[in-house]
């Protein structure tokens, strides 16, 4: 059997309670091409067999003593071997050829940050969401931090599968480890004043549980509120309008 060639890419999937979701993203990882160079798979504390699965799956297990999506991220980046990182979310499924679309999409130098355009699926494939989700990409920076989408900031979120250098996100201190949602965002803003951020034009499948929850126009509102809050300069406190949906 001729050995699947690996990337220089780390896959990071911080997680948390994930027992449902991690079969779907473990086939998915298994049939990358190339392959990750490693999966460190980064445990906030969970309570079902999320653990068990992962590291039956083969990934490498770190358990977090802090909770928290940003402090998991940071935790799992400074666990990496590698040069190039891609932060996954349990509940997202990548295309085949993604690791080497991060490798030539980084190999630009003055690219910092890049990110898949997500499309929201599994009860229904949700169309509207998903194409506000890619406008708001360009229109939030152009109404919110013009002065830095001429610079090329766009605002990603975890669902856009991010990736970046792991030199440039440890030179910037990583995720804010005391916010709980909207790290994602913040860290573009961030990244952005070392260089630009890309959209890839390719689809990533991401699960639409939250509006399958909340519903279409509550989620969105929350989405929003949640984003204005943060633009406004608010990062604490945002999580008590997102709950968890599992």
């Amino acid at each position: 059997m001729i050995a699947q060639p690996r990337s220089e890419v780390a896959i990071v999937i911080p997680m948390i309670d994930e027992e449902a979701a991690l079969p779907g993203v473990i086939a998915n990882i298994a049939a990358l091409d190339p392959a990750p160079a490693e999966v460190i798979a980064v445990d906030g504390g969970s309570r079902d067999r999320s653990v068990e699965i992962a590291c039956a799956a083969g990934f490498r297990i770190v358990e977090n003593d802090a909770k928290g999506r940003a402090v998991q991220i940071n935790r799992g980046v400074a666990e990496a071997r590698t040069p190039l990182v891609c932060v996954l979310h349990a509940d997202t499924e990548l295309p085949a050829d993604a690791l080497a679309v991060v490798e030539r999409t980084l190999a630009y130098p003055g690219r910092v940050l890049g990110g898949f355009t997500p499309l929201l699926t599994g009860t229904k494939t949700r169309w509207g969401t998903s194409f506000h989700n890619w406008a708001k990409t360009y229109y939030g920076p152009i109404l919110l931090r013009p002065h830095l989408f001429v610079r090329g900031l766009r605002l990603l979120f975890g669902d856009h599968a991010m990736f970046f250098r792991r030199a440039d996100f440890l030179r910037v201190d990583g995720c804010d480890p005391d916010m709980n949602i909207m790290e994602d965002v913040d860290l573009c803003l961030r990244l952005c004043r070392m260089g630009s951020v890309k959209l890839v034009p390719r689809i990533v499948r991401t699960s639409d549980r939250r509006i399958a929850e909340w519903g279409p126009l509550k989620a969105n509102w929350i989405y929003m509120k949640c984003g204005m809050n943060w633009a406004f300069g608010r990062k604490k406190g945002l999580d008590r309008w997102y709950p968890d949906v599992r």
